[in-house]
């Protein structure tokens, strides 16, 4: 056997051992997927554990009905499928939210050993900061969003029944006796899957909105970003942003004004995190001698003497 075969050999036994590792840490986070999807179909009070937490994500649609009059609001499923798969759909996205740590850390396991010591240390917060950040975004989402969303938009619904009756109070009954005596009734009927589907997009939104911190600090200490880069492109992200909210929130400006300053708000904390990672690694750097104070100083003497020439 010649040297360039025996190089070849052994070139690809460390990349079967990295692929027989990986299968490794895959088939461990899809066992903990599927154990985790299956929790939410264990039965608790006579119902699985999956419509009660469907029941808490459609809890803003049921108070909003509530809110305009509704006394007994009710949602319905137009196939016989549809609400078995609701189910499943609340508990893959509820499983994985569960399953989330023990993936995470499967994948740091796996990362792990190719990292050094700093790089480690540097990685590891992130690691535990991006599932709060998405719990808040999420949280934030479920109890101040969709509520005002859902006033919104089935807000219309009894707009005109409003509008008539104020006009009939002022005009003293001139308006309901030109009012048409029939005519259709309009009445909302709400759909399981739809009604859910409005609130999990909202959760995703903010969720990973809620990530620009995270993201940002996580660029910063990597060099890709700076804090005086991302001051200087203020203007543009606060028109991004804009963009944004307009794209995932209903036409309500209340609701796009609250995500406008909630993320630009983000936006502002990200800057000071990445300023402080700069603070750190110039300090590092000071301590090990490759940034001295006194070449600051001299350059900045000169910079003013060429000023003021």
């Amino acid at each position: 056997m010649s040297a360039q075969d025996n190089d070849i050999e052994d070139s690809s036994a460390p990349l079967i051992e990295h692929l027989a590792e990986l299968r490794t840490r895959l088939i461990r986070s899809v066992l903990a997927l599927l154990v985790t999807i299956s929790i939410f179909f264990i039965p608790i009070k006579g119902d699985f554990i999956a419509e009660h937490v469907m029941n808490f994500l459609l809890n803003p649609v049921v108070d909003t009905l509530r809110n305009l009059g509704d006394e007994n609001p009710a949602l319905q499923f137009t196939s016989p499928q549809e609400y078995l798969f609701t189910l499943f759909r609340v508990s893959m996205v509820g499983g994985f939210a569960l399953a989330f740590p023990i993936i995470g850390f499967q994948l740091w396991r796996f990362v792990a050993p190719g990292l050094y010591r700093q790089e480690k240390n540097a990685f590891l917060p992130f690691l535990i900061a991006s599932p709060v950040m998405f719990l808040l975004g999420a949280s934030f989402a479920q109890f101040v969003v969709t509520p005002l969303a859902m006033t919104f938009l089935l807000g219309f619904a009894d707009a005109s029944s409003m509008v008539t009756n104020t006009l009939n109070t002022v005009t003293g009954g001139l308006v309901e006796a030109a009012a048409p005596s029939s005519g259709p009734t309009i009445t909302f009927f709400g759909n399981v899957n739809e009604s859910l589907d409005i609130t999990l997009k909202f959760i995703m939104a903010f969720g990973l909105c809620f990530q620009l911190p995270v993201l940002l600090t996580l660029m910063g200490k990597a060099g890709l970003v700076s804090s005086e880069g991302l001051a200087n492109v203020r203007k543009y992200a606060m028109v991004a942003i804009l963009l944004l909210a307009a794209l995932v929130t209903p036409p309500d400006v209340i609701t796009q004004l609250i995500l406008f300053v909630v993320v630009y708000g983000l936006y502002e904390v990200s800057i000071l995190l990445v300023k402080r990672v700069e603070t750190k690694r110039d300090e590092k750097l000071r301590e090990e001698g490759y940034f001295d104070d006194d070449d600051e100083d001299d350059a900045g003497d000169f910079v003013e003497d060429d000023d003021f020439k």
